[in-house]
């Protein structure tokens, strides 16, 4: 299988909401729109907000957003923080934000000496 491109899908319960908080809240810019959904920009993949349901996806979904500045970040989001920024066992530095159905978001900033920023080819 060869796959050519990729996107995650969340399909909110207010879709005027999630759009605003998306597009707004975490300043994400629009790839494309849609009759009934818009995909943004989400790195080096998409995130689609389209059709709708009556119950958030629960906490099973996440998104994990690597950020440049999490103190940046947090300053920016800090009407949405579910968990104040710290460093995990792994060595990543994790904030938790939700979006208007309670759809958790991680973001991440990789410490300059994490593994990680390392290319595992050249070991």
């Amino acid at each position: 299988m060869e796959v050519l491109a990729a996107r995650v899908l969340l399909h909110p319960v207010d879709m005027e909401r999630s759009l605003a908080f998306y597009r707004d809240v975490l300043g994400l810019a629009v790839a494309r729109e849609f009759p009934g959904g818009t995909v943004f920009f989400l790195g080096g993949g998409h995130l689609e907000l389209s059709g709708s349901v009556a119950e958030p996806a629960g906490p099973a979904v996440a998104l994990w957003l690597q950020v440049r500045d999490l103190a940046a970040a947090h300053r920016e989001l800090a009407g949405h923080v579910v968990r104040e920024p710290r460093q995990e066992p792994w060595g990543l530095h994790e904030m938790w934000v939700a979006d208007p159905d309670g759809t958790r978001i991680v973001l991440v900033e990789v410490p300059a000496d994490h593994p990680i920023r390392r290319d595992q080819r050249t070991l």
